[in-house]
């Protein structure tokens, strides 16, 4: 019963807490104080507008109408009227990649190749809410390679010059293997045309090699040849180049590279793959450089060339390193640089700097130029890079990568995929998030695509600021006053001049001192009860820090909030509470709810309603005999128990004897009596019936055992073992054994005790003796006592004669 009424507190509380978050989510539209419907949406994903037109309690605002959906619901408002677009995608275009082998019959147009998928989708974004789409990319086989060698023609690279006359040919047959569908042209490049770059004397400017070099007049850039598939006229043009020279070490190759990137006509690019080689043995000049030629505008990243060559070189200055950048990746250009061992360093970190390039190193004399190339190649084309164009202001944009062998990663590394073979296929998931509404709510395109590739995708964003039920609104609506608003979503906008809920004062009334006696309560001179303003001589309720506590009320006098308290919570969480007063859920009652009406916690394992002994309030037994007590009136202190109850009669009827011998028949046959052979044999507990194990002493002091239960229709039983466990007689020859054994060996105990005790004595009384002796001494004097046996007498008159 204990665990039961747990399990129902658990419940409660969980519901609770439940209705907790989905009250603090819904927060955040109510704190968004939104005036309709389009700024009600606006303010989150969760966010809903109910146009229900008798919503609104007295005194409540109109941007009580915005709250989270569940929180709607559960105030009043059908479905139907609760306005919540979601945002959607479409997709309008969708072919399939490609799929072809090299050599196959069929010869497919550039154009009619798709490597990327998706091609074109609408995505309709409501702030808040990401929309996500897949797109597939796959390396076509057999796909057109359009490649531009750009050399650079200063004296230092006399001896690369006689190998790349050989070029064209030997390269067309190399990367025959990857395509049949090539193309290659030619550049070079010098230096800008004026000091101190070259030397302008006339005799420099026609041949600035010194000795008996020939040398061409210095140039900043030419184009040599355009884009074509004849290997042999690369070769019979490029032979008929000569080398130039400049003065200082830096070569102006990034002038030539933004004259190739912008000048696609003259070039001759398609839209295919894109290869720029540039090779050079030296470093380069960049924005900034300029300046010492005494040129200073900034490179307008436009194309001029005239009769193939830059005619702007002494006019503009080099382009800064993220002007490349965006030229190139605008017209989807991948660099190769082949530079010598020497400058390796520089052109790597130049490499970090622009995305999809490479770097090679070339030998002395360009003689491997041919491998690094499509060594270059591979590595480039074996990974895919998406990169996005400049998103609207408060437009987010999230990749998630699926790349070979299930490796997949996020945020910027989730843009890309490498180790891509020809015919693999990979997978991104971009979410495209909305965080704010433009300001005049256009629609706005971006593209996605893979650096260095042609192909894209377009999106078309549509943003969702305003309701359905916007577009439906009634202009000067005689549900506005008189015409001074137009309702909308139930609810009306006011005209320009105009406030209230139906828009019925203008601004110059509302400090009205007349307007404030209706915001007064009958006998009182508080104003909206100090709980809100008056607003055109009606309350308008203010909020509370905690956004679920609400005022409402024509004069602001009830809230949800002030209702009687049990265990901590409002109505005893049983309620809701209305105007200070709780409404009680079904089956629970008074002033805090705190009453329940259900009778199964008073429920006893017998199935009466407190054993009979009590009534049910409150779901709690109240006892009427004050002799018993506990949840369910089941306990009596002062009652004798169960066993010791029925102990007597038990034992009259099974055994004959006892108390009740005499009387056993009338006193004793209100339960029905089974025997059994042994105490296993007794029901056991977990039977339906409530049963009680007995142990009791008969008058012969035997123990006898038995089981007493009633079952549901009121009928008891008892289960007694038939035979008792009597005490046996105690033996006494081992008593009489073990006493006297006992005084036997107590008495020779005590003797050899004695004995050692004696015996220790004795040796202290001969040690004493022995000291003694030692330590005596033996007089020689005379005996005082002794008198000698000879008596000597002298005569007095004895005069010796």
């Amino acid at each position: 019963m204990t665990n039961f009424k747990l399990l129902i507190w658990a419940g409660v509380l969980s519901c609770l807490i439940w209705n907790g978050f989905a009250q603090q989510a819904g927060s955040d539209c109510i704190k968004a104080n939104a005036k309709s419907c389009g700024e009600c949406i606006q303010a989150g994903p969760n966010c809903g507008w109910c146009k229900k037109t008798d919503f609104l309690q007295e005194g409540e605002p109109t941007s009580a109408r915005c709250d989270d959906l569940a929180a709607l619901k559960s105030k009043g408002c059908p479905m139907e009227d609760i306005e919540n677009p979601r945002g959607s995608k479409q997709v309008l275009e969708d072919r399939e990649v490609t799929n072809r082998k090299k050599g196959a019959a069929e010869k497919l147009k550039p154009e009619a190749i798709t490597q990327i998928q998706p091609q074109k989708l609408v995505l309709k974004l409501r702030v808040g809410e990401p929309q996500t789409f897949s797109l597939k990319f796959k390396r076509a086989e057999d796909y057109p390679i359009d490649l531009y060698y750009l050399m650079d023609l200063s004296y230092s690279m006399k001896d690369d010059l006689e190998n790349v006359k050989s070029l064209g040919t030997a390269l067309m047959v190399e990367m025959g293997k990857i395509t049949s569908d090539f193309r290659i042209g030619f550049g070079s490049f010098v230096e800008k045309t004026v000091m101190p770059y070259i030397s302008t004397t006339p005799a420099k400017l026609r041949n600035p090699c010194t000795g008996d070099q020939n040398c061409t007049s210095p140039f900043s850039y030419k184009n040599v040849l355009s884009l074509t598939s004849e290997g042999n006229k690369f070769n019979e043009l490029v032979g008929k180049q000569h080398i130039s020279g400049n003065l200082d070490s830096p070569e102006g190759g990034f002038d030539a590279i933004m004259q190739v990137a912008v000048c696609g006509e003259q070039i001759g690019w398609r839209n295919v793959t894109r290869l720029l080689v540039f090779s050079t043995d030296a470093g380069f000049h960049f924005a900034g450089d300029g300046k010492l030629g005494g040129i200073v505008l900034p490179n307008d990243g436009k194309c001029h060339l005239e009769d193939n060559m830059y005619t702007m070189s002494h006019y503009y200055d080099y382009p800064s390193i993220a002007h490349l950048v965006q030229k190139l990746s605008e017209n989807n250009i991948q660099t190769i640089f082949a530079v010598t061992e020497e400058f390796q360093a520089v052109y790597k970190e130049l490499k970090n700097l622009i995305p999809k390039s490479a770097v090679g190193t070339l030998s002395s004399n360009s003689s491997n130029v041919i491998q690094l190339i499509v060594d270059a190649y591979n590595s480039l084309s074996s990974e895919v890079i998406l990169e996005n164009t400049k998103l609207p202001k408060g437009v987010t944009i999230s990749y998630k990568s699926f790349c070979k062998n299930g490796v997949n990663d996020t945020q910027e590394d989730g843009r890309k995929c490498s180790n891509i073979s020809i015919g693999d296929e990979v997978r991104f998931e971009i979410n495209v998030t909305a965080n704010e509404c433009p300001k005049k709510g256009q629609n706005e395109t971006i593209k996605i695509k893979p650096l260095g590739f042609t192909e894209e995708v377009e999106i078309n964003l549509q943003f969702i600021c305003e309701c359905q039920c916007q577009s439906e609104g009634e202009p000067n609506s005689p549900a506005c006053h008189e015409g001074n608003g137009t309702f909308e979503c139930g609810a009306c906008r006011c005209n320009e001049g105009r406030i209230g809920r139906l828009c019925e004062c203008s601004t110059d009334e509302v400090n009205s001192e007349d307007m404030d006696a209706y915001c007064r309560r009958e006998n009182s001179t508080e104003i909206c009860s100090n709980n809100g303003e008056c607003i055109c001589g009606q309350c308008v309720c203010k909020k509370r820090e905690n956004t679920n506590e609400v005022y409402s009320g024509k004069y602001c006098e009830c809230d949800n909030f002030n209702c009687d308290r049990s265990n901590g919570l409002i109505c005893g969480g049983n309620g809701i509470c209305k105007c200070r007063v709780c409404e009680c859920f079904p089956n629970f009652t008074g002033s805090a709810c705190d009453c329940s009406l259900d009778t199964l916690p008073c429920m006893a394992s017998n199935g009466q309603i407190c054993n009979g002994r009590g009534t049910c309030e409150c779901g709690t037994c109240n006892c009427t005999d004050p002799k018993f007590q506990g949840p369910t009136c089941e306990m009596c202190q002062t009652c004798l128990g169960v066993c010791a109850e029925h102990k007597d009669c038990v034992q009259c009827r099974a055994f004959d004897k006892g108390e009740k011998k005499e009387t056993c028949s009338q006193e004793c046959m209100h339960f029905n009596m089974t025997r059994v052979e042994s105490r296993d044999k007794l029901p056991q507990p977990g039977q339906p019936d409530p049963l009680s194990h007995c142990k009791e002493k008969d008058v012969d002091d035997c123990w006898f055992y038995f089981t007493y239960s009633v079952n549901s229709n009121g009928e008891a039983n008892v289960h007694v073992v038939e035979t008792p466990e009597c005490p046996s007689g105690p033996d006494i020859i081992p008593i009489v054994a073990g006493v006297v054994a006992g005084i036997v060996l107590i008495g020779l105990a005590l003797l050899l005790i004695w004995k050692l005790l004696m015996i220790i004595h004795d040796r202290r009384e001969f040690a004493k003796f022995e000291k003694e002796k030692m330590n005596a001494k033996w007089d020689t004097g005379e005996n005082p006592i002794y008198k000698s046996a000879v008596t000597t007498v002298v005569n007095p008159k004895y005069e010796g004669k």
